[in-house]
């Protein structure tokens, strides 16, 4: 066997110096060393044939293989070097886990898989494999998230005695961690007799990665017990456990072991603390260190625009993104489906188009999440044309592109439409999902399409095996109460497989409203109260059932109830868009910075609409 290594040079190929100048040899190993690709080394492939000397040859082609394993090769590149490799009569194993990791420095699914047949193959040949080949097949593993070849090399690693190499053994915890056996990496940890950092590292994540956060956490706290001091990169792992688990105790305990150990305040573990404060409710905190970091890149503003967005404080969000535009900070896909999120639900139309303009100029791909993040902005923000305008530009939909052109006309009152959006996704293959239903169900409510919503709603647990969640039932209470079919809608809650909430009785309460079924409206307002309802939103709809039927006592009372029990209407709220800033403004709201300015306004408008005399009463104007 061959003791070659990955530098090679003349000497070294036992190649005398003083051979005769007309020798073609030293100069075909210069060409060869100096090639950077198949197609060069192909060139001089007809040199290299005249050569008569087997040995010679051998070498010949032991350079051409390490040469072309200096850098990451494609598959089509691999099989030619795979050609010369079948023809080594004596590889050694050094020359083939070159060739593994050549392969996986791809990071290409594909050459991984041609690094585990590059194994077997070495297996078939009788090699034994060193501490090196082993973690590059496991690693192939890990990217295939091949879990029956990589029990195989455990078992190889026991029978060869590897198991008692400690970079071996991490790697195969790092295996089972990925495939979700954490009994799997708890047990390789366990019998391992050496552990460093890495090994608690990988056994951490492998808990954590797999939804055993709590348990994640604790191991951090046993690994403390031992001894041994955690790294950034373990900081990061524990601290993204508590932000799961919303947990803002252990956050500032961990947040005090970075500071008290004088950990680095990457920018990695920076962006975990920021994302940690922001899910355990604490933006202020979360805000104060972001702005401390002494280094931020696009991760971090992402981590901040998209927590900002989850605990729904959209206004701040776009505050954020208007720094990161004057920043210079270049924002990615991740950046612009935040903002259009936070759009949506602002309803800055005005933003999400300067966004889309944004998308387009860079010429990013309007497809997957930031495609179907347009369409939900669109619609929600009432412009469906835009929405059905860029739904059509997609060239790939998928459930999620669907359902948001689907919810946006079904709000919009475009029932029929909605629904022809549905028909066309199930023919095109695409399986709908619960909130897609919900769209559809919706659509059917709004455009009293009776009997079709049954059907539907029949289809969704007999056809695609959906099971009806809590808004669905509340679809069909509104779609019925809607039809006036109130007592079909009494009967339906009543038999209902799951307890009815307030959103479910308060449809059918409003339905008693309208039709004036003053007894039926009693007993569900009863029904409300029992289950803890908001209770101003029950008592007004009560007291206005009361009032349509000109029960001005009764409604009289329920008013008095709700003073007795200092019960509060909440106020409504309007937001305006004016010149890209979002303003929002409540009842008797004097918040705004303008708002002198708003109400003498309104002063004036109202002394316009109903002159002077209505005006004298003393009436103060509200900004709804």
């Amino acid at each position: 066997m061959m003791a070659c290594h990955m530098t090679l040079s003349v000497t070294s190929l036992n190649v005398s110096s003083n051979a005769n100048s007309q020798d073609p040899i030293p100069s075909v190993f210069h060409k060869l060393q100096t090639c950077k690709s198949t197609k060069e080394i192909k060139k001089i492939q007809s040199l290299i044939t005249k050569i008569s000397s087997v040995q010679h040859t051998q070498q010949l082609l032991y350079t051409k293989i390490i040469s072309l394993c200096s850098s990451p090769i494609t598959s089509k590149e691999f099989s030619y070097v795979h050609s010369l490799f079948s023809q080594i009569h004596d590889p050694d194993i050094s020359l083939c886990n070159s060739l593994i990791r050549c392969l996986l420095s791809s990071k290409c699914k594909e050459n991984a898989l041609l690094a585990l047949l590059m194994h077997v193959e070495m297996m078939y040949k009788g090699l034994v494999l060193d501490k090196y080949t082993y973690p590059l097949v496991l690693n192939a593993c890990v990217q295939l998230r091949e879990l029956r070849h990589g029990r195989l090399l455990h078992s190889h690693v026991i029978k060869t005695g590897f198991a008692l190499d400690l970079y071996v053994m991490n790697n195969l915890m790092r295996l089972y961690g990925v495939c979700g056996c954490v009994g799997s990496v708890r047990k390789v940890f366990d019998t391992s007799p050496e552990r460093d950092l890495v090994s608690w590292t990988t056994l951490i994540q492998g808990y954590v990665d797999n939804g055993y956060l709590k348990e994640g956490v604790e191991l951090f706290f046993e690994m403390i017990e031992d001894g041994l001091r955690a790294d950034e990169r373990m900081m990061v792992v524990v601290i993204s456990s508590c932000a799961k688990l919303g947990d803002l105790r252990l956050g500032q305990k961990l947040h005090k072991y970075v500071q008290s150990h004088k950990l680095n305040f990457d920018v990695f573990l920076g962006n975990a603390l920021v994302d940690m404060y922001l899910k355990c409710g604490e933006s202020d905190i979360a805000l104060n260190f972001f702005r401390e970091m002494p280094t931020r890149n696009v991760i971090s503003w992402n981590t901040l625009i998209s927590g900002l967005a989850q605990r729904r404080e959209f206004k701040q969000a776009l505050s954020a993104f208007n720094e990161m535009q004057d920043q210079g900070v270049k924002p990615d896909e991740n950046t612009l489906v935040g903002v259009l999120n936070s759009c949506s639900n602002l309803g800055a139309l005005e933003v999400g188009k300067w966004v889309h303009t944004y998308i387009d100029r860079n010429q990013i791909q309007v497809a997957g999440y930031v495609g179907n993040a347009l369409v939900d902005m669109y619609a929600k923000c009432g412009s469906m044309n835009d929405a059905l305008s860029v739904f059509g530009s997609m060239n790939t939909k998928d459930v999620y592109s669907y359902t948001s052109v689907i919810v946006g006309l079904a709000t919009h009152g475009k029932a029929r439409i909605a629904l022809n959006f549905f028909y066309k996704m199930l023919a095109v293959g695409i399986q709908p999902n619960g909130v897609t239903f919900v769209g559809v169900l919706t659509a059917c409510s709004h455009g009293g399409l009776v009997e079709e919503g049954h059907k539907l709603f029949a289809d969704m647990w007999k056809v695609h095996k959906l099971t009806p969640q809590i808004e669905h039932y509340g679809c069909m209470v509104d779609l019925l109460s809607r039809a006036g079919l109130i007592d079909e809608a009494v009967e339906f809650v009543e038999n209902m497989p799951i307890e009815p909430d307030s959103s479910i009785w308060g449809s059918v309460l409003a339905a008693c409203r309208i039709q004036g079924r003053v007894e039926l409206a009693e007993h569900v307002t009863e029904k409300l109260v029992n289950i803890g309802s908001e209770k101003d939103g029950t008592y007004i709809l009560m007291s206005n059932t009361y009032a349509s039927v000109s029960k001005w006592r009764d409604a009289l009372k329920v008013r008095r109830a709700m003073k007795r029990q200092k019960i509060k209407k909440v106020p409504g709220c309007s937001l305006i868009e004016l010149d890209g800033v979002v303003s929002e403004f409540k009842k008797g709201d004097k918040a705004h910075p303008r708002s002198k300015d708003i109400y003498a306004m309104v002063e004036q408008l109202t002394l316009h609409s109903i002159g002077t005399e209505a005006f004298s009463n003393g009436s103060e104007p509200l900004i709804v």
